[in-house]
């Protein structure tokens, strides 16, 4: 049996998102959104560098895509706390979309945890796409202002994606961590 090693600079990027949660959780709710907004956006750009190491240099393992899956889930937490604590009055009359993103979002896990028994690591290609724009969005929004046609974007992507997932997870039968996306579980 070979044996991953899990000790690698992609799997310690993922683990410091983690770590740094609790800390990026106590300044939304002390009300420090621009340390906040600071801490986050290195927090998301360790998210984008984990993934470009850990392919590039062949370090991808099954432990470090259930940590980067986890760290996703506080980016995520982290993301719609801070948006209701700092900025739900300028999100305004568009929050019903926000809910939808939200309902989705939890959606998909409940079906991976009920198919499967746990939850899931996909990383598909849609997911990283949306990934980018919401962050970007996020950025925008904290660093500059609120653009809806930005937040549209990102939203109904996130939500296409949700549904992508859905499908991929009824369609698999045992869970596939880098799933690429339902074109290659169909086509490939």
């Amino acid at each position: 049996m070979n044996k991953e090693n899990i000790y690698n600079i992609p799997n310690l990027l993922s683990f410091y998102r983690l770590i740094t949660f609790p800390i990026l959780l106590y300044l939304i709710f002390m009300g420090y959104e621009k340390l906040f907004v600071i801490l986050y956006c290195i927090n998301l750009s360790t998210d984008v560098w984990d993934g470009i190491i850990a392919r590039y240099f062949n370090l991808e393992t099954k432990f470090g895509a259930r940590l980067d899956s986890l760290a996703d889930i506080g980016s995520f937490i982290l993301a719609f706390v801070a948006i209701f604590k700092f900025k739900l009055a300028i999100i305004g009359h568009h929050i019903w979309l926000l809910y939808l993103f939200i309902g989705f979002y939890i959606l998909v896990e409940v079906v991976s945890f009920l198919r499967f028994k746990k939850y899931h690591s996909l990383h598909l290609y849609s997911k990283k796409i949306g990934g980018y724009l919401q962050g970007i969005f996020l950025f925008t929004m904290f660093a500059f202002k609120f653009f809806d046609w930005l937040y549209y974007i990102a939203l109904l992507w996130g939500i296409l994606t949700f549904i992508e997932e859905i499908i991929v997870i009824l369609y698999l039968k045992d869970m596939k961590s880098n799933a690429k996306g339902l074109y290659w579980l169909l086509f490939k």
